[in-house]
């Protein structure tokens, strides 16, 4: 069976850099080939060359250069990873959404090198996480969190119906790390005085139980801590994320609707946590 890659997008952002050393690591400890990816459609803005003109168009020339730099780069930090690029003529989005039909999950920076500086996260992560059917890695977060020094992988505990994938991956992850996996089920009562507090607290442990069923006998060398905290899932995760190295969430595809596909609790992740974000899709 062929091994599938961990692609990265590249385009000479200060963003897309930083998403190349996160991503060489993560290769380096999944056994992972790299595969940095440059997307553009430059052509359709290029004006035709002169006939017998042996000028190659300047964005051409620029993709070219950022694909080496980043290879470089990557070789660099780690030369046993093994590196391959590609510069494609399609929108970026796009081209990072086919390349993840064929990849082990796809690593984008938080922000572009696009003429909107102030966005909080790029357009096309934005949309990669969002349409993906495959894992999405979401570079982003404080020097701590990008170092990778917390020691913690956390997951936010969803639906124990859909969310196995999600589960292992962030398994996967804490066992590669070799550090701990601090599953977190947030839950809320409507009234802060109700005596119904019990009940929705016991409501959260057991989805817990199921979701978890099974995982502390496995893998080896992972370490599972289980927590419910009472607040919106989004701010509890939010929160937490200051003090992990990854945050992985479940992402629900449903093949008849379009558009982007993400909830709230994803949404404030992506745009404001302190660590890399993975947003793990299953099929509805």
């Amino acid at each position: 069976m062929t091994e599938l890659p961990l692609v990265v997008g590249v385009d000479g952002s200060e963003s897309s850099l930083t998403a190349v050393d996160w991503a060489v690591a993560e290769a380096a400890r999944r056994g992972l080939t790299l595969r940095l990816v440059y997307a553009s459609l430059w052509e359709r803005y290029e004006g035709a060359l002169p006939s017998g003109g042996r000028e190659r168009p300047c964005e051409q020339v620029m993709a070219e250069h950022i694909v080496a730099s980043a290879a470089e780069r990557a070789r660099l930090r780690d030369p046993e990873v093994r590196t391959t690029t590609a510069i494609l003529l399609r929108e970026a989005a796009d081209a990072l959404l086919q390349e993840g039909d064929e990849a082990f999950a796809v690593v984008t920076g938080a922000r572009g090198r696009g003429p909107i500086k102030g966005l909080l996260l790029g357009s096309v992560g934005l949309s990669v996480a969002a349409r993906a059917q495959c894992p999405v890695v979401v570079v982003r977060g404080d020097r701590a969190g990008l170092a990778g020094t917390h020691g913690r992988v956390l997951l936010g505990a969803g639906d124990p119906d859909t969310g196995g994938e999600t589960v292992r991956f962030a398994l996967q992850e804490a066992e590669a790390r070799g550090c701990v996996l601090d599953v977190v089920r947030a839950w809320r009562c409507p009234a802060p005085e109700s005596a119904d507090r019990p009940r929705h607290e016991q409501q959260a442990e057991e989805v817990l139980d199921a979701l978890l069923k099974g995982v502390t006998a496995g893998p080896p060398g992972a370490r599972v801590q289980r927590t419910t905290l009472e607040g919106p899932a989004r701010k509890v995760l939010l929160d937490r994320s200051a003090a992990a190295d990854l945050v992985v969430i479940g992402a629900r595809r449903r093949p008849s609707r379009f558009g982007l596909q993400l909830g709230r609790v994803a949404h404030t992740l992506l745009h404001h946590a302190q660590c890399p974000v993975a947003v793990v899709p299953h099929r509805v």
